[in-house]
């Protein structure tokens, strides 16, 4: 009996470790989440997380296979039924039937999904880190080889390449709406208050995808349009550019101008004050000295003192002395 409970314990705390580990992983993604983060949140020690998991990345690895293996063997599963069903009449909305039927399906079983499942699903496919996008390729490998292929057959007319970029940006798309916080409520904004069942949400979040995925390729006349939008976006660049260094031309020789301007009547003014101090038999100014002096910078002051006038920077014992 005692047994039973420990076990049972155990069984609980590593339950609650995944579970906090899976909420702050949905909140902030693998790079911002720590350890010290999920111990608190799961209330345990981190010696419960060593012995359970050994590592923070051995406990994300099990977070994620916890949900994501069951996902996929139901993807293929039903993938195969079609195959078995359709051979080669596989359509590209029976593909991503495939791939969305059992993700709305755990989304509504809170035993092995629940609503937080599809962001977990958006998360997982958007989250930037190298780390989580190893282990994605890696564990989940064949899945995505199986599921490429059949795209590849219910859409022969598109290279491999291009099929490759089509399902990469559709589905990151899909995948960044899934991972935010905000996606019921979005859902029940477009849907106007009406509920929305399975059939109608899954051919709402199809149809702009296989739209894409069926696109034809760019002929001749669409490459010429979208060449001739670039090099008109190139040239309207460059005439801006232009304009803004004629611009700046323009208004750096203003600029000079008024420099100029205010040198010249600073001259005049000096010249006219030098003149009338000369003519009132001021002690220490002559006309030449008082030139001379009103045209010292300001920062140069002569006796080591840094001063706010032209006549202030020169030494005060000239000033008032005499002293040339």
């Amino acid at each position: 009996m005692a047994g039973r409970t420990t076990s049972r314990h155990a069984g609980d705390t590593k339950s609650r470790i995944l579970d906090a580990a899976e909420t702050l992983f949905i909140d902030c993604g693998y790079e911002a989440m720590s350890l010290r983060q999920i111990t608190s949140r799961a209330e345990v020690n981190l010696a419960a997380v060593n012995y359970h998991f050994g590592s923070k990345e051995s406990l994300i690895h099990s977070m994620l296979s916890r949900r994501l293996d069951r996902l996929n063997e139901e993807r293929v599963k039903l993938l195969d039924r079609f195959d078995q069903m359709l051979g080669e009449r596989l359509t590209c909305e029976h593909v991503l039937g495939a791939m969305f039927i059992p993700a709305l399906r755990l989304s509504r079983d809170p035993r092995v999904g629940g609503k937080a499942f599809l962001r977990l699903l958006g998360r997982a496919y958007t989250d930037p880190s190298a780390f989580i996008r190893d282990f994605l390729n890696a564990h989940y490998a064949s899945v995505a080889v199986r599921f490429f292929d059949a795209f590849q057959r219910a859409l022969p007319h598109l290279p491999r390449e291009e099929l490759g970029w089509r399902l990469h940006f559709a589905i990151g798309a899909l995948s960044g709406v899934l991972a935010g916080a905000d996606t019921e409520s979005l859902i029940a904004e477009f849907s106007q208050g009406k509920s929305m069942n399975d059939l109608q949400l899954i051919a709402r979040l199809a149809s702009l995808m296989v739209a894409a995925l069926k696109a034809p390729l760019p002929d001749a006349s669409q490459l010429a349009m979208f060449a001739a939008v670039l090099g008109d976006a190139t040239d309207n660049d460059a005439e801006a550019d232009a304009d803004s260094d004629a611009s700046t031309a323009t208004a750096a020789q203003n600029s000079q101008h008024a420099t100029n301007d205010a040198a010249n009547e600073a001259h005049r003014d000096a010249d006219d004050s030098a003149s009338s101090s000369a003519s009132r038999g001021n002690p220490g100014m002559s006309a030449a000295s008082a030139h001379t002096h009103a045209h010292t910078p300001a920062h140069a002051s002569l006796d080591g003192e840094s001063r706010g006038s032209a006549i202030e920077a020169c030494p005060l014992q000239q000033v008032w002395h005499g002293a040339t």
